[in-house]
This record gives structure tokens, sequence and C-alpha cells, in this order.
């Protein structure tokens, strides 16, 4: 088993535990929406987020178990925002990791209902486990501050609105450089954002240097993209069956790095952000072993 599998089975583990526990049935909440709150974050999925939280701790020289409820957290937003994603009025799809989609099990109103749960439910779990973890005020706004950041419409969610907005746009016979930036800046925001908040809070727990810090957020930056070029590529050449969901961007006209500047390209911008990432890292040294592993990983990746 490779340095960053094992590292990954291990993390995803203590995630999973973490999560069930934060996600038991309570008598004050009604039961149909803790169900759906727990359908879609314990659905499996590659846990990127939460494992970059733990890889971000541990590069800063910061034990595990100080950031697992920040982990979980971080996982809960995403889950939150696959939940809205996959809506009637947003992508539209069935299959979410080869499973029904939320709305399909449980209606759209639960749907948006258990996301925003989730969402809210993150902050409070950040927010205990700053404080059970000795974090001071400062550093606890901050963390507060950096995911509530990427998480929201200077983040994931402006990315989201913008990529709504450029379904069309290649029909338009914008100019390529227009094009270009507008794809930027989706992919920076929609997928990158909490990708690169999920490394701020692992290093913000760890009470990592600013410089170290800033490291992070780069390669972070440089990692999402090359996320989401790849996940772009596989909506195209990917095994629906391994992916778990439909290829939707065609069929919804999306503005994607394939349909931009061709599969071959696409490629090839992947590999040059994979590079970037890893000279990010070189602060780190030997300390970053995983997270050069997982830049490698993401456009290696089948799924």
């Amino acid at each position: 088993m490779s340095l960053l599998s094992d590292f990954i089975e291990r993390h995803s583990a203590v995630v999973d535990r973490e999560l069930d526990r934060l996600l038991k049935a309570r008598a004050e909440e009604p039961a149909r929406l803790r169900s759906a709150m727990r359908y879609s974050v314990l659905a499996g999925g590659k846990r990127l987020r939460p494992v970059l939280v733990f890889a971000a701790a541990e590069a800063c020289g910061c034990p595990p178990g100080r950031v697992a409820g920040a982990a979980a957290a971080l996982e809960m937003i995403h889950a939150y925002s696959l939940i809205h994603d996959d809506l009637p009025a947003m992508d539209d799809d069935d299959l979410r990791r080869g499973k029904p989609t939320n709305h399909k099990v449980f209606g759209e109103a639960m749907a948006i209902l258990a996301g925003d749960g989730l969402l809210t439910y993150a902050f409070e779990v950040l927010s205990a486990n700053a404080a059970s973890r000795g974090l001071d005020g400062r550093s606890t706004c901050e963390l507060i501050r950096s995911v509530s950041e990427a998480a929201g419409a200077r983040g994931m969610v402006g990315g989201q609105a913008a990529d709504i907005e450029s379904e069309g746009l290649l029909s338009k016979r914008r100019p390529r450089r227009e094009l270009s930036a507008t794809l930027r800046y989706i992919h920076l925001h929609k997928t990158g954002s909490l990708i690169t908040g999920s490394l701020a809070a692992g290093a913000i727990l760890a009470k990592a240097s600013r410089a170290r810090r800033t490291a992070l957020e780069s390669y972070g930056r440089a990692l999402g993209l090359a996320f989401q070029v790849a996940d772009d590529i596989l909506d195209v050449v990917g095994d629906k069956e391994k992916l778990g969901k439909k290829g939707s961007d065609r069929d919804n006209e999306k503005l994607t790095y394939v349909s931009l500047y061709g599969l071959e390209a696409a490629r090839r911008e992947a590999r040059k952000l994979v590079a970037e990432a890893h000279r990010c890292l070189r602060p780190f040294g030997s300390g970053a072993r995983v997270l050069h592993e997982l830049a490698d990983y993401v456009i290696e990746r089948d799924h």
C-alpha cells in the first residue's frame, strides 16, 4: 500500500467515525431531517477535503486528533454543496456516488433543508473543535472566517453561481480571453475555495506560521484547479459506473476546460497545475510527502 493510500484509508476511517458520532439522532431534531443529512454525508466518497485538513496539520507538525472535528466539518460543507448541486434547479442529477441523489430519496424540500442543516452544523462543530483544543479567540475567529469565506459568496457559492450563468456561453461566441477568465474564476471558486479552506483550517489548528499557511493556500489553489480540470476530463472520458453519476456538463452546455480548449490541452493544463502545486510545497521539505502524492493523485484518478 502506498503512503497516500494508507493515509487516506486511516484518516477516512477517523472522519467517518467522527461524522457518525456527530450525526447521531437527537430528540430535538426531526428524524427525517437527520436521516437526510446522514444519507449524503455518510455515503462514502473520496473524503478529499477532510484528508487535506489532516495532511496540512501533519505538514505543520500537528497530531491528527487535534483536527478531527474540523475535518468532519469540512466534509459536511462539501456534502451540503453536493445535495444542492444535484437539485433539479441546478444540475438535476439522479445519481451521486452510485446511489440515488438526496432529493430522489427524501424529496426536494427535505434535501434543501438537509443541506442547510449540514452547512450550519459544520460551523457549530468547527467552533467546538477549536474550543476543545485550546485555540485562542483570535485564531478561532480566523478559522471561522477562513472557512466561511471559502464556502460562501466569495468562494464556493460564488463559483457555483458563475457556473450556472456560464451555461450557453460557448454558443454565444464570446472572446476566448473572456471565456478563459470566466472558466478560471468558476474553477478557482466552485472547487478550489473549499480545498484551500480545508488546508487553511488544518494550518490554523496546527498554529502554523503565516508563511506556511500562505504556502498551503497557494498549493490549494493549484490543486483545486487541477482537480476540476481532471473532473472536466473525466466527464468526457470517465466510466459512468466508476464516477457514480452521469456526465451532465455536456448536456447542460457548461463551460469546461475540455469544451473550451479540447481534451489534450486540458490534460496538459492539469499536468502544469500539478507541477505548480509541487513547487508550493518546497518550504515543507520531506514533511509534505502526502500532499505531494495527493497532487499527483488528482490527475491520475479514474473517478
